[in-house]
């Protein structure tokens, strides 16, 4: 009977459980041996020739000893593994069935009160806000900021859009029975690549400043002078921009003492060893550990370090030391996007731009016609105003600035904001994102170059990362395992929302067609009878005044006949 092949998951379920439990008696036992045979060759050196005849048997002896020893030493870690790992288990479990049952599972579809976009990094969120969110929904109609819990207040009135890098554990400060939540996910590999780009690019904008001395003290004096929040503040780019930031100064000042070169041999710019950190180094690195492998997954499943939950914590360092428990981890992710209200892909740029105006765009529309909302009411304060995605310039003043939605990235062609979000459609909402975009996109090219000619020749591009081993890509698969699958999942997801869309827009064709119908039948049965149809009347009486024109003729005829 020939047997039938493990499901992908129950695959990827073994393979987390007994590869690091393999790797680690592997090692155990390479050092064991190694010290066991340093003692034996001490004993070999120290031991006189003359009782050379009695050396078998007392290292016979040793030996003994020393392994029995060492098989005890490794049966002990194991065991200790072992325990920590059924408390890790239980810890997981409870906070997995917990998390699955608290889960509202009614009415997906439909948009309710508060719409919260969960931002993965570098999926392209940015583009949504400001290119689609800030087209629908006025200032006033925004929630404060909440990075990093700033300012955050989920009671403030006529609260509808809430954008966030924070995980998904926010959702417990807010109505899990009025918010619906969307998410954009991206290929894991692409997404660590362009994270270790936009790491790079925006620590080299603080070149400009002579050391990290300099940089730290303009930093302070900005935020004192504008109060504002910027990239630095943001998760996960507070951990990720300092720590890269630190190593440029390293590497610049390496190169001025001569302990670097000045100028390498350009064989990739993903491993300019003199001028940035290698890419094989940075996703080995702790922090690309904790932070950025499987980052999509644990802020779905609202586990990373900026988590509002405290059990997360316990939850997040279980699945690390014990990497076999992510399958947990990856089943609360899936049943989340499961429910979420839109799931896009970055690669599927166009298809899931289409589907978020006619989806989630529509229903907004819907929405705020509904409520008569005043497009005119200023937002409250400024930070709401400016709240979401902001991103710092470093211009040659030497100051830090926030990106607020640029005035050279508006379009003049189109109405004031307020009037045109009372008259928007779906149509014209995607005719402005396009606009939006590429004026978007432009600005980001622009500003990505100013930024790269600090560590010039580092330049990347998808071209660029051809050149990056085989090897390299693999790690990063094998360091992102949960991503890979719960990617796939997203895109199972993509295609049901492609497949319920198109069943709308032909169910709304069909209504039409339906309508048409309803119609013709209507005039059908009211042209049933002689006088029931209205365009019959229209004819019949220039007819009957024809035959008594005629009529009438023909009597005078007859009449000067008869004279």
């Amino acid at each position: 009977m020939p047997i039938s092949p493990l499901p992908s998951d129950h695959v990827l379920g073994v393979q987390l459980l007994f590869t690091p439990i393999a790797a680690a008696l592997e090692e155990e036992l390479g050092k064991q041996i190694t010290e066991a045979q340093g003692i034996l060759r001490r004993l070999l050196f120290y031991f006189p020739s003359s009782i050379g005849y009695r050396l078998p048997s007392h290292l016979a002896a040793v030996r003994y000893w020393r392994i029995n020893l060492t098989e005890r030493s490794i049966l002990c870690r194991v065991s200790s593994n072992h325990d920590d790992y059924f408390r890790c288990e239980s810890i997981v479990r409870k906070w997995a069935d917990n998390s699955n049952q608290n889960e509202i599972k009614e009415n997906d579809l439909n948009l309710k009160d508060l719409l919260l976009f969960l931002h993965v990094p570098r999926t392209g969120g940015r583009t949504y806000f400001h290119c689609f969110l800030r087209k629908l929904y006025a200032s006033a109609l925004e929630c404060p900021r909440s990075y990093d819990k700033l300012h955050f207040d989920p009671s403030k009135p006529n609260c509808r859009l809430l954008v966030t890098h924070d995980d998904y554990s926010l959702m417990s400060k807010l109505p899990k029975d009025r918010t619906s939540v969307v998410t954009i996910l991206r290929d894991p590999v692409d997404r660590v690549f362009s994270t270790y780009e936009f790491s790079v690019e925006v620590a080299a904008r603080f070149l400009i400043h002579p050391n990290l001395t300099s940089v730290d003290q303009m930093s302070r004096q900005v935020h004192k002078k504008t109060g504002g929040v910027s990239t630095l503040d943001i998760w996960p780019w507070k951990y990720l921009v300092p720590w890269m930031r630190q190593d440029l100064f390293n590497r610049r000042d390496a190169r001025r003492s001569r302990r670097y070169p000045m100028f390498e041999e350009i064989s990739s710019p993903y491993d300019m060893q003199n001028m940035a950190m290698p890419l094989h180094e940075y996703i080995n690195h702790p922090i690309a550990h904790d932070i950025i492998h499987n980052g999509a997954t644990f802020q779905v499943a609202g586990l990373t370090n900026n988590s509002y939950s405290v059990e997360s914590h316990d939850v997040h360092n279980c699945v690390k030391k014990h990497p076999q428990l992510g399958l947990f981890v990856l089943e609360v992710a899936k049943h989340r996007l499961n429910h979420m209200l839109y799931v896009g892909l970055t690669e599927e740029h166009k298809m899931s731009a289409t589907m978020f105006a006619k989806l989630v765009g529509a229903q907004v529309l819907s929405q705020l016609k509904d409520l008569n909302f005043d497009f005119d009411q200023p937002a409250t304060n400024e930070s709401e105003a400016s709240s979401s995605f902001p991103d710092p310039e470093v211009n040659e003043s030497n100051q830090v600035e926030d990106n607020k939605d640029p005035k050279e990235n508006e379009d003049h062609s189109v109405p004031h904001p307020e009037l045109a979000r009372q008259n928007m459609t779906v149509e014209t909402l995607i005719n402005t994102y396009e606009r939006c975009v590429s004026s978007l996109r432009k600005s980001q090219a622009t500003r990505c170059t100013t930024s790269l000619k600090r560590i010039t020749p580092v330049i990347f591009s998808k071209q660029a990362r051809l050149s990056v081993p085989k090897k390299t890509l693999k790690k990063i698969q094998d360091l992102n395992t949960l991503d890979v699958a719960l990617y796939k999942h997203a895109q199972l997801i993509f295609t049901q929302q492609k497949k319920f869309m198109i069943q709308n827009a032909d169910d709304a064709l069909l209504q039409q067609k339906g309508d048409l119908l309803a119609e013709t039948e209507i005039q059908r049965e009211g042209c049933g009878s002689f006088y029931g149809c209205s365009w019959w009347n229209f004819l019949i009486i220039p007819f009957f005044i024809i035959i008594v024109v005629i009529l009438f003729i023909r009597k005078r005829k007859e009449n000067k006949l008869k004279i």
